[in-house]
Order: C-alpha cells, then structure tokens, then sequence
C-alpha cells in the first residue's frame, strides 16, 4: 500500500501542532524551571527536551542531528544542558509537561472516544516507523509509551515528526543543501519571511555566503528569491522528505487515515486556536508543491 504524497504530508501538518505543543505551553517552561533550566527564552529547554531522549550527549552529535541550528547556538545550550539535569530527569520533567498542557489545553476532548481512537492509530503508525537510519525516530522509539491517550498521540506525534525529520535531513543532502543553505532555499520560496529564520542564530555573514553559494548554482536570484530551477530543487526535496515519510502511514488503510485526520481535526484545531504556537514558523507546515 502506497498513499499519495499529499496525504502523507496532511498527516504531518496536522501531528506537528500536537509535538509542537511541548516547545511553547507555560507548564513546559515551569518544568523546566524546576530542574533549573533558564526560561527567559525557549531555547534553553528546547534543547534540553528535545535531546534528552538520545541521552548525555554532546553539541557536536546535536549540531548534526539538528542539522539547520547554527553550531553556536548548539553549543550554547547543550554544552551545559546536562549538567543542569540529567536526560532522564529531563524526561521525566518532559512527560509532566505534555500531561499538564494537553490537560488544559483540549479540556473537554481529554479521555473523549475519539481522542483514545486518534491515539490508537496514530500509535499504529509511529510503531511502523522504521528506525534504520533515523537516529531522531530511534531514539525516541525506545522510549516506553505512557498510557493516557493524549499523552500516546503526543509520543506518536513526536515519533513521527523525528522520523520525518531525520529523512528530510537525508533529503537535504541529497540535493546538496546543507545547513544554512536549507534555510535560505525555504526562505528563497516563501516558506517564511527571512526574518524568521533568523532564530536559527546564523550570521549575516554566514547568511550572505550561503546565498552566494546557491545563486552560483542558479537557484536564487541576486535579491534571495528562487530562480526557476531553485524551486524545483526546493520541490524535489519536499517531494522525498514526503516519500520517505509515507512508509508508516501505511500500517493504515485509506479509510483508517480518512478516520485518523477527521478525529484529529478539533483538538488540533483548538490547540492552533488556542494561540499558543507562532502564527508562522520556519518549518513551511502551510507549504504546498506541485509534485506532478
């Protein structure tokens, strides 16, 4: 079974505010508070949460795995992140965060049939998740799954999301982007104003010579837009990020993703509603391509 690429990429779009969730609610940054962890800014516990499950590692691996992060900013953060806690109580502070925050946030959709539904088949899926090649996916999958619904469909969600991740990383390099070029060939196709990518933390100057590098290969024109050519390579990449993200999906049957996408469609709905997630983002999650 093979579902259209434009499927795949819906069920992305709707998981990504449910993982998202963690990086932005109050109860996230009060937990981290707690361990120690600065909150003036949300980096400090972004990094800290999101790299707990591969544990005490180092700025280099999560420059790399990170992939689109400057390594300053990397090394600002990570460097001492496990000396303020280790990863298995950052963990710990993590799956308290997610309960508290999906708790308030869904309210009356919280131990409802359709949300214990929606946790079961996106379960299915994240456990067809292959992890080969995926270090993000790996090390999130060998975490144990909690019980309550909304926490499962927030554990599958972030599965899902690192396993789409680690193969946009691949794609990424397929087509020779590397980590501040990937950020101006989005920015260079309307994914996001370039100021936002600015909280990637590269510099100017980091910014300027990447963009010289892709206009040398035709792909943006002197002002940062992308030439022709560079939104088809932006699209090609796109297109395989959605390729090798579509293998999970097809633990469910068609119907079974129809069902999926329509249970998620309130709670994501009034989470988005909620006004807790940037209106705009550098992931391009409204985004669409013409993969014909």
């Amino acid at each position: 079974m093979t579902h259209r690429l434009d499927t795949v990429r819906r069920m992305w779009q709707l998981l990504e505010p449910v993982h998202a969730t963690l990086y932005y609610a109050p109860e996230a940054f009060e937990e981290a508070a707690a361990l120690r962890y600065a909150t003036d800014e949300r980096w400090p516990s972004y990094f800290a949460y999101r790299a707990a499950p591969l544990g005490p590692v180092g700025p280099a691996l999560v420059t790399s795995l990170f992939y689109s992060l400057s390594p300053d900013m990397v090394e600002r953060h990570t460097a001492p992140a496990w000396r303020v806690a280790a990863p298995e109580r950052v963990l710990a502070a993590r799956g308290v965060a997610v309960d508290r925050a999906l708790r308030r946030l869904l309210g009356d959709h919280i131990g409802s049939p359709e949300l214990r539904e929606a946790a079961g088949l996106a379960r299915r899926a994240a456990e067809a998740a292959g992890a080969a090649g995926r270090p993000m996916a790996a090390a999130n999958a060998a975490l144990p799954w909690p019980e309550q619904p909304h926490e499962v469909l927030w554990h599958a969600a972030t599965l899902l999301r690192e396993h789409r991740g680690d193969g946009h990383v691949a794609a990424l390099q397929a087509h020779h982007l590397g980590p501040v070029e990937a950020l101006v060939s989005h920015a260079a196709v309307g994914a996001a104003p370039q100021e936002l990518f600015r909280s990637r933390q590269w510099s100017d100057a980091d910014w300027a010579a990447a963009r010289a590098r892709l206009a040398d290969r035709g792909l943006v024109h002197a002002d940062g837009r992308a030439t022709d050519e560079g939104l088809r390579v932006r699209t090609s990449v796109e297109k395989l990020t959605d390729q090798l993200a579509a293998a999970p999906w097809d633990a469910l049957a068609s119907d079974e993703l129809t069902r999926l996408a329509d249970l998620l469609m309130p709670p994501v709905l009034t989470l988005v509603g909620s006004g807790l997630l940037p209106a705009q983002s550098t992931l391009g999650i409204g985004m669409t391509y013409d993969y014909a």
